[in-house]
């Protein structure tokens, strides 16, 4: 009997200071956060899209190894342009929009842990 997967739940990633993690991805992806349950651990949870969770672990000592080619997730969004635009209104350094030669846009942001984000714009085609 196979294993039927049903899709991605979440995501996680240690961060070094949890009220500076929630604070970025807060205002700088707009993303909402979730209630999370008691641990024994600090943390944070946050929606990514309609299904998907983002959960933040305080407590990181080890080094983030993350890069554009590398360790790193991606998540859709619906204009690249938009995404741009918001950055430099709050002073995120980030890599300039390109398109891929799929027709799909990308971008990159890193946290302040230095892991690498990928914002992607899909093509009508895609």
């Amino acid at each position: 009997m196979a294993i039927e997967i049903q899709g991605l739940h979440h995501i996680s990633i240690h961060v070094e200071n949890l009220a500076m993690s929630i604070e970025f991805y807060k205002k700088a992806l707009g993303l909402v956060q979730l209630p999370r349950p008691e641990f024994a651990f600090e943390g944070a949870w946050f929606m990514l899209g309609a299904y998907q969770q983002l959960h933040l672990i305080e407590g990181r000592e080890s080094t983030v190894n993350s890069d554009s080619r590398g360790n790193h997730f991606a998540l859709q969004i619906k204009s690249i342009r938009e995404a741009e635009l918001h950055f430099k209104a709050l002073g995120i350094t980030h890599r300039a929009a390109k398109q891929r030669s799929d027709g799909i846009w990308q971008l990159f942001v890193k946290d302040p842990d230095g892991y690498f984000i990928e914002l992607t714009e899909l093509s009508d085609d895609y």
